[in-house]
C-alpha cells in the first residue's frame, strides 16, 4: 500500500452528491497535481457519513481538519493553505459542536495514517527478510540484549503485563498474565510455541509478519523463553506456507551463527533454540492443543481442558502458546517500555491491531491501525469505501468463527472490551466487508459448510450440529425452509457453544446467532414469502433435502 502524507476525503452521501460533491472531488483531484502534490495527497471519496446542513464535508488527515460545507470555489484554497504550505483554513472549517455524533469519530483521529504507526509490521517491507545483519541495523536483538543484561525474568513479565498487551490470535487473554503461569508452572522443562497455523478464511496478517520478518517473532520466543524459564522453542507453520517455512528455517540458522540461539547467548547462562513444525492443512490445529497434539505426532485433536497447556502442555510441561502477532509486539514492548506503548490503542486494548481487509470494498490489503479504530473508518478510510456506490450491509470479524457485525454497530470501538459490551467479538483479525447484495443465509450456509468439513469429529455436538445446521440453512436458502427451521437453528447454536470440545465448535454457532439477531426479517422472508431479497440463494431445487441425515 502507498503512503501518503495526506489523506483528503470527501464526503458522498446522498445529500453530499446532490450538492455536488463529485464535482469537489475532482476539483481537488486536479489541483493537487497542479501543485505537483499527487505522490505525496491521496483525494478520495468518503461513504455514509449521515445528514446535515454542512455538507459537503472534507476531512483531511492526519490532523483530522473537518472542512465543510465545501464549495467548488473554497477547494483552490484548501489545497494551496493546507496542503502546500501547512496551513489550516479556519473560516472554511465546520464547526465541531455543528457536526453529527455520526462522525464524531473525526476528531478523535488525529495523527492517523494507513501504516502511519506500525509495531508489528514495522519492518515488513523495508528489510531484507533473508539477513540477520539488516534485522540487526534496524534495532534487532536490541530487546533480547536489553532482556539478558539487565532484566530478570520476572521483570520481563512484569513490563509486559503493565503494557496491557492481550493476545491477537482471537480469545485476547492477557498476554503477561498468561506467561506468569508458565513461569510459576512447576517443572525443569518447558517450552515456547508459536501459533503460526493460520488457517483462518480471509486471514493473512501473520503470513506477512512471517515472510517479511522472521527474526522479530525468533527474537520474541527467545525473550519468551527467558522469561519463563524454557530452553526450547517450536513453530507451528501453516503447511501451505512455503516461502514463510523458508525464510523461517534460514533465519535460524542466520541465529544460531550468530550466536543469538543456542547456548549462552549474550554470554549468560541462559540456553535457548527453535524447531519449525510444518502443519498438515487441518483448520481445527489452529487451536493450542490440538496444535500440540499434532507437534507430538498424534492426530489433531483438541484436549480436554483442564489441565492447560501453561502448566501440562508439550509432552505434558509446561507450555507457552501464543499467536505470531502477540509475540510480534514483544521486542518494541522491550525496547521502547510499556507506557510508550500505552499511548497506541484505547485504556482496556492498547496497542495496534493488524487486520485483512477483503470483499466489497475499493482497496483490500492489510493494515495495522491503533486499537479502538473503528469499522465506518476502516471502510471509509482503509478500503475506500463500498465498490460501485453501494451500502454498507455487514463485516464479518475473525474469519469464519468471527461475529457478523451489521450497520448499526460500524461505530463501536473495535477493541476487546467494547465489542464484548455490544455482544460480538473482535477475532483474529479478517474483515470481510459486505454491500447490500450479501445474502445473510447464502452467508451462514457457506461458513457452517466450512465448519462441517472441518470439524475433527471428537465430539457430538460439533461432529453433528454443524452437519445439522448446515442442512437447515440449505434448505432455508432453496425456499424450502419453515418458521420451525429458526428454532430449531437457535437451539443447535446454543448447544455448539455450551456442549462443544473446543473453540471450533463453540463458535460455529456465531453466524446463525448473529444472522438471526440483526436479520431475522430478511432470513423469514426465505421462508415466509419464498423469495431471497437479494436474489442470490437459488429459491428451487430439483430433489428435496431430507429432514435428517
Amino acid at each position: 500500500m502507498k503512503i501518503y502524507r495526506s489523506m483528503v476525503l470527501v464526503s458522498s452521501d446522498p445529500q453530499s452528491m446532490l450538492l455536488g460533491a463529485q464535482a469537489i472531488f475532482s476539483r481537488f483531484q486536479e489541483e493537487v497535481k497542479e501543485f505537483g502534490l499527487e505522490d505525496e495527497v491521496s483525494v478520495s471519496m468518503v461513504g455514509d457519513l449521515g445528514r446535515h446542513d454542512v455538507f459537503p464535508l472534507v476531512i483531511i488527515y492526519p490532523e483530522a481538519t473537518t472542512y465543510g460545507p465545501v464549495k467548488l470555489e473554497d477547494v483552490h484554497r484548501i489545497v494551496e493553505e493546507h496542503l502546500y504550505k501547512g496551513r489550516v483554513v479556519p473560516e472554511l472549517q465546520a464547526s465541531v459542536k455543528e457536526l453529527s455524533g455520526r462522525i464524531a469519530w473525526v476528531n478523535t483521529r488525529k495523527g492517523t495514517l494507513p501504516a502511519e504507526q506500525r509495531i508489528v509490521l514495522e519492518r515488513a517491507g523495508l528489510v531484507d527478510p533473508t539477513s540477520i545483519e539488516d534485522y540487526i541495523i534496524h534495532d534487532g536483538y536490541t530487546a533480547l540484549g536489553k532482556v539478558l543484561s539487565e532484566m530478570k525474568p520476572a521483570d520481563v513479565i512484569a513490563e509486559l503485563q503493565k503494557s496491557g498487551l492481550k493476545g491477537r490470535g482471537g480469545a485476547g487473554f492477557p498476554t503477561g498474565l498468561k506467561w506468569s503461569f508458565v513461569s510459576k508452572a512447576a517443572g525443569a522443562k518447558k517450552y515456547v510455541v508459536c501459533n503460526a497455523d493460520e488457517s483462518e478464511p480471509g486471514t493473512f496478517k501473520d503470513r506477512v509478519i512471517l515472510e517479511g520478518d522472521p527474526f522479530s517473532i525468533l527474537e520474541a520466543m527467545t525473550i519468551a523463553g527467558y522469561a519463563v524459564g524454557a530452553d526450547e522453542g517450536y513453530i507451528y507453520v501453516r503447511g501451505e506456507y512455503a516461502l514463510a517455512q523458508e525464510r523461517l528455517t534460514n533465519a535460524i540458522a542466520q541465529a544460531r551463527e550468530f550466536g543469538f540461539l543456542g547456548k549462552n547467548l549474550f554470554g549468560s547462562e541462559f540456553n535457548f533454540d527453535i524447531h519449525i513444525h510444518s502443519g498438515a492443512g487441518a483448520y481445527i490445529c489452529g487451536e493450542e492443543t490440538a496444535l500440540i497434539e499434532s507437534i507430538e505426532g498424534k492426530r489433531g485433536e483438541p484436549r480436554i481442558r483442564p489441565p492447560y497447556p501453561t502448566t501440562h502442555g508439550l509432552w505434558g510441561k509446561p507450555t507457552l502458546v501464543n499467536n505470531v502477532e502477540t509475540l510480534a509486539n514483544v521486542p518494541a514492548i522491550i525496547r521502547h517500555g510499556a507506557s510508550w506503548y500505552k499511548q497506541f490503542g484505547t485504556p482496556s486494548s492498547p496497542g495496534t491491531k493488524a487486520y485483512t481487509i477483503l470483499g466489497n470494498v475499493n482497496s483490500t490489503g492489510l493494515i495495522e491501525v491503533p486499537m479502538g479504530i473503528t469499522l465506518r473508518e476502516v471502510v471509509a478510510i482503509y478500503g475506500r469505501g463500498i465498490k460501485n456506490g453501494k451500502t454498507f450491509k455487514l463485516a464479518q470479524t475473525g474469519g469464519s468463527s468471527g461475529s457478523v457485525i451489521p450497520a448499526s454497530l460500524q461505530d463501536t470501538p473495535m477493541d476487546f472490551d467494547s465489542f464484548s459490551r455490544a455482544g460480538v467479538a473482535l477475532g483474529s483479525g479478517a474483515l470481510l466487508i459486505c454491500d447490500e447484495d450479501t445474502c445473510v443465509v447464502d452467508l451462514a450456509k457457506v461458513l457452517l459448510n466450512f465448519f462441517r468439513r472441518e470439524s475433527c469429529g471428537k465430539c457430538t455436538p460439533c461432529r453433528i450440529g454443524t452437519e445439522r445446521a448446515w442442512m437447515l440453512l440449505t434448505r432455508i436458502s432453496e425456499g424450502e425452509g419453515a418458521l420451525k427451521d429458526l428454532d430449531e437453528l437457535i437451539s443447535l447454536a446454543d448447544n455448539l457453544y455450551n456442549l462443544s470440545n473446543c473453540g471450533l465448535g463453540q463458535t460455529a454457532g456465531t453466524p446463525i446467532r448473529d444472522i438471526l439477531k440483526y436479520f431475522r426479517a430478511e432470513v423469514e422472508a426465505h421462508i415466509r414469502l419464498g423469495v431471497c431479497p437479494t436474489g442470490v440463494c437459488p429459491m428451487h431445487r430439483e430433489e428435496p433435502i431430507p429432514a435428517y441425515a
